[in-house]
């Protein structure tokens, strides 16, 4: 089994899909490793022998930042937007989508499920009678 910076490559994919299963390295990055290293990106992951395990291991911790460091970083890069106060910063903190989308419908991935507003029991009342 193939561990690299903490997790488990998938063993039946491909070597350059298999690399996506960690966080910070997406198919360009993949794909570009295993050129760099001279591997067959069609190869399984179960065919790797165990030295071009070990270059790969060594090239995504010598030249890629990855899982834990990565996230703690967009973790402190958020948290600097909020104490500075920015706009972004402020959608952060609301749970609001960043990114300019509008919130008057959808957005409801960020916002959570939808929420009932309760009316009060007077407004009922007025409803009720028709006034």
């Amino acid at each position: 089994m193939a561990r690299i910076a903490g997790v488990d490559l998938p063993r039946n994919k491909r070597v350059d899909i298999a690399l996506t299963a960690i966080y910070g390295i997406g198919r360009y990055a993949a794909s570009r490793i295993v050129t760099d290293l001279e591997i067959d990106p069609a190869k399984k992951v179960d065919n790797l022998a165990e030295n071009e395990i070990s270059q790969i291991r060594d090239k995504i911790t010598g030249e890629y930042k990855v899982e834990g460091d990565l996230r703690r970083e967009v973790d402190q890069n958020i948290k600097r937007l909020m104490d500075v106060s920015s706009y972004r910063g402020l959608r952060h903190r609301r749970q609001l989508p960043v990114r300019g989308q509008r919130t008057n419908t959808n957005a409801r991935t960020r916002k959570g499920k939808a929420r009932t507003i309760s009316v009060g029991r007077k407004a009922k009342e007025a409803a009720r009678k028709g006034g």
